[in-house]
């Protein structure tokens, strides 16, 4: 027990002595926290949008000022003049051209139809889906409110309106931040735990130490504790800056759930990813090979963990690795208890999952460290 003390003491002060390493725990990750979140925002606007109206009509003028007001589109252009919009679409100074067509009032009183024509810029994808989304959103929109003006003045006429009312739980301000503030924590405590960690060790085998401490009477699982239980700390301490002071004084998030609970699968979880850490140092004998492995698996944890791109969308094969993912399980937890206020009930899946990569990678973290040494 005195041994371990020992170690960790030196451990500490290893760490507080060098002012480079305390600020790349410390102080980036808060500053990554509160800007990170504002920037990643799927949310599309400020689409931009040409309007070629050839009916001039009362409705006409309606629909585009719908469109305007919709808060997500920016006319760029509203005339009649097709040549000038398709410029616009082709110097990509418009997202999107809708062509309401000459009649549009006419045919939907007299017919109760008509057709407008949209044109989409899709070489972004994304967007392109997106804003044509809400853009036929809009248009749905405009279509209720003309039936209910429509039922409103021949009360006698059998239209049937069928009204929909939305209620959003968990987030009902649809505030993406929300979303993305919990997963881009559990991000950055895992690069503490693997990342930082990996990188503490294989310095050791680079100075020489971790040779000198094989011809001491220091047990290699006292060393292994030593080496873990700060970065464990850490990892503690930095979650509970974002959780309680950036999260919460920035974004005003506040969790629903039991924080108990969520320290308790954050205690499991970084055992988990401190076993990662180790397991990179055990295959690297430089700090550089350890940067370059550990950069290898932290691009994997963040691209397929359901941060960015959900994982129902994924196809198959993405999906099974997701489920290897422990960083998938911490995001789903994070936003699971903050956001929804779930019970260990809810969870309890996701603590045994947990347990098996905790003693997955550590025990072979472990073994492999006999092995090599």
């Amino acid at each position: 027990m005195n041994t371990l003390l020992f170690l960790l003491q030196k451990e500490y002060r290893q760490i507080f002595r060098n002012p480079t390493l305390l600020r790349m725990i410390l102080a980036i990750p808060v500053i990554q926290l509160t800007i990170l979140p504002l920037a990643a925002d799927f949310e599309i606007k400020n689409i931009n949008v040409a309007i070629v109206d050839y009916d001039r009509s009362t409705y006409s003028r309606d629909l585009v000022h719908k469109i305007e007001s919709s808060g997500y589109f920016v006319l760029v252009d509203y005339n009649g003049d097709p040549k000038a919009s398709f410029g616009y679409l082709e110097s990509d100074e418009a997202d999107v051209i809708i062509e309401i067509p000459e009649g549009f009032e006419r045919n939907l009183v007299r017919e109760n139809h008509e057709e407008l024509f949209l044109s989409i810029n899709a070489i972004n994808g994304t967007k392109a889906n997106v804003g044509g989304g809400y853009l036929s959103q809009v248009i749905q929109d405009f279509n209720q409110e003309i039936r209910a003006d429509w039922v409103f003045r021949k009360p006698n006429k059998r239209s049937a309106i069928a009204e929909m009312v939305t209620i959003n739980r968990f987030n009902p301000l649809l505030n993406y931040q929300f979303f993305m503030v919990p997963g881009i924590l559990a991000i950055l405590v895992t690069m503490i735990g693997a990342y930082m960690c990996a990188l503490n060790i294989v310095k050791e085998k680079e100075v020489g130490t971790i040779e000198q401490i094989n011809v001491t009477p220091v047990k290699k699982h006292l060393f292994i504790l030593g080496k873990l239980i700060p970065f464990w700390t850490i990892g503690v301490f930095v979650f509970s800056i974002g959780l309680f002071l950036v999260a919460r004084l920035v974004y005003g998030i506040i969790p629903v759930g039991n924080v108990l609970l969520l320290y308790a699968y954050l205690s499991l979880y970084l055992i988990a990813v401190l076993g990662v850490g180790l397991l990179v140092s055990t295959y690297s004998q430089t700090q550089q090979q350890a940067m370059s492995l550990a950069f290898f698996f932290m691009m994997i944890f963040i691209l397929m963990s359901g941060l960015f791109t959900p994982i129902e969308g994924m196809p198959a094969w993405a999906k099974f690795i997701t489920q290897l993912n422990p960083v998938t399980y911490f995001i789903e937890v994070m936003r699971m208890v903050v956001m929804k206020g779930s019970s260990f009930e809810h969870i309890s899946r996701h603590f045994a999952i947990m347990l098996g990569f905790a003693i997955f990678f550590n025990s072979w973290a472990v073994w492999n460290y006999r092995k090599t040494s």
